[in-house]
């Protein structure tokens, strides 16, 4: 019985070490969250401005640009996968993973050849396990980017939109990631960046969401129309991608501490149940080596009766 104790007593300080670390994790991801949404909520203004930007540049001018003309019949398209770099965050990065397959179905029955991009490890261990090709991949960054991050990023997605497609070129852009709507609440969405949908009498659908309706100004373009999409499409396509890389960083750290939390909540439990088990296990051994001695005191009572 003695040994069944150690056993129980073993467990529950294994437990304990990993309720530790545990804690330690979503105290951290805690911490990282506020940071992370106060990035989001400073790159998010400057995405939408220059999102407008392009509105109107398109619509007051009858220039064909990669960035707003839809192609008559598209054939290719890029697909960029941002999930994270390191596990122990529940389904953030298999979810983000699954939305993108079904975006890539959906664009295959369409007839359209899809090349991959992907951010984090875990798309990369996805693809390299199925021996699928990735067109190219980054990691190291899924829970900090920077802009320069987003730079990298986006140069090749912005290259293979301007290339031919007999030379690689794509004719639609999408990006697939974790959009974070509250601390409880992280869904996977996908987005076509390029080209970008125009509506008339203002009425644009961009990447960051719904429709929006507003009166835009009148302008006067210098040196052209063209030029000047020539220049917003780097800095719409980076935007873009920068506030994502930033809203699958807040996604990550938040399913990080719900996982970590629940993970200390199973410890304690667990914990709890072991130690209920050592201490039946103590009673049992404490009430065999009472019944142990009270039958060894009545077997020499009665010894001692008998030599009487």
């Amino acid at each position: 019985m003695g040994a069944q104790i150690r056993v129980y007593k073993r467990r529950i300080r294994s437990v304990t070490a990993t309720k530790k670390i545990t804690k330690a994790m979503e105290m951290i991801a805690a911490s990282r969250i506020i940071k992370a949404q106060r990035q989001v909520a400073a790159s998010s203004p400057y995405a939408d401005e220059l999102t407008r930007a392009v509105t109107a540049v398109a619509t007051g001018s009858n220039t064909r640009h990669p960035l707003t003309t839809e192609a008559e019949h598209p054939t290719r398209a890029a697909v960029l996968l941002i999930t994270s770099d390191r596990g122990l965050a529940g389904g953030y990065s298999s979810n983000a993973i699954k939305a993108a397959e079904r975006l890539t179905e959906r664009l295959r029955a369409e007839g359209k050849e899809v090349d991959s991009y992907v951010v984090g490890r875990k798309a990369v261990a996805y693809f390299a396990f199925r021996e699928r090709r990735v067109t190219e991949s980054w990691t190291g960054f899924s829970d900090n980017p920077s802009y320069a991050d987003a730079k990298a990023v986006a140069a090749p997605l912005i290259a293979s939109v301007l290339a031919e497609t007999e030379q690689g070129g794509v004719d639609e852009l999408h990006i697939v990631f974790t959009e974070f709507v509250s601390m409880m609440t992280q869904n996977p969405v996908d987005r076509r960046l390029l080209p970008l949908s125009l509506k008339r009498d203002g009425e644009s659908q961009d990447a960051a969401g719904p429709a929006k309706t507003e009166a835009l100004p009148l302008f006067e373009f210098e040196p052209s129309a063209e030029g000047v999409l020539d220049a917003l499409l780097p800095r719409y396509v980076e935007s873009r991608v920068y506030n994502a890389l930033l809203q699958a960083a807040a996604s990550e750290h938040a399913a990080r501490r719900r996982a970590m939390k629940s993970a200390t909540d199973n410890a304690e439990d667990l914990i709890k149940s072991l130690t209920r088990l050592a201490n039946a296990a103590r009673q049992a051994d404490i009430t065999q080596e009472i019944s142990e001695i009270v039958g060894g005191a009545s077997a020499l009572a009665d010894a001692s009766a008998g030599s009487d």
